[in-house]
């Protein structure tokens, strides 16, 4: 199977998947707390998530999966096809707002970003593809994205990340023309791959970036802890960037 072919038919299973959630929107959501109020679960993402991974079962069983809701498996490498699933990213703003939420998947193989996806399911905006078959937001290929500096663009932030200036973020992207916080990865990430911003800050959890890594570096974006470091699909919530080479450059070294 080429990775076109896949990408295809992961598609077709996320507008499957959004075509669910729009429904239930219509219904009473049921909500749990994880961590704190600010760390939300609802039926819907366990739902999507739950339908996601018997896609994934149904037609590679050999693969594995990561799930932020734990459906997947517990993983000790990235050895192999590993799915990475996001099924609704910006739950907070799923329950407060009804909109600004996304769907998520990246693929990897041997802990290389094949595939992504991020569809952000009310204004119906779909980004998926990769680096053997391009990048696309709604069938339209997207082009590498004009390498400009941190002075020149629009800069997405975390907002705690921003609020307590952790790492300076406060003073490097005040630096920027203009400040945006989402509180969707997804959606900052659609940004920075359409070229509306010009890089991103947060404090990510792999299925938070994974999509969104593999949907950038075949734009010519740079993606990493921000350290500089490798990012870490297996790992716990990383300080985290995605900009364009310049940006990237300009807050590594601030």
């Amino acid at each position: 199977m080429t990775n076109e072919t896949l990408m295809n038919q992961v598609i077709d299973w996320v507008n499957e998947a959004a075509d669910q959630i729009r429904e239930k929107l219509m219904l009473p959501i049921e909500i749990e707390e994880k961590s704190s109020r600010h760390d939300l679960v609802t039926n819907v993402d366990k739902e999507t998530e739950t339908f996601l991974v018997n896609k994934i079962r149904t037609f590679y069983p050999e693969d594995h999966i990561l799930g932020e809701e734990g459906l997947g498996d517990q993983l000790k490498d990235t050895k192999g096809r590993v799915w990475i699933i996001d099924p609704i990213d910006g739950t907070l703003n799923f329950v407060k707002q009804q909109e600004n939420f996304c769907i998520m998947i990246g693929i990897f193989v041997d802990n290389v970003p094949i595939l992504g996806f991020i569809y952000d399911v009310i204004k119906d905006e779909f980004a998926y593809g990769g680096r053997e078959t391009g990048v696309f937001v709604n069938g339209k290929p997207v082009e590498k994205i004009k390498n400009i500096g941190l002075r020149d663009g629009l800069i997405g932030v975390n907002g705690a990340m921003f609020c307590h200036n952790i790492f300076k973020v406060r003073e490097i992207a005040t630096e920027a023309v203009g400040v945006r916080m989402l509180g969707c990865a997804g959606l900052d990430f659609l940004n920075v791959i359409r070229g509306k911003q010009n890089g991103y800050i947060s404090n990510l959890a792999p299925w938070d970036f994974s999509a969104g890594v593999a949907l950038s570096e075949p734009l010519g974006l740079k993606c990493s802890k921000f350290d500089g470091s490798q990012y870490d699909v297996l790992g716990e919530r990383q300080y985290f960037i995605v900009a364009t080479e310049k940006t990237y450059n300009e807050i590594v070294n601030y």
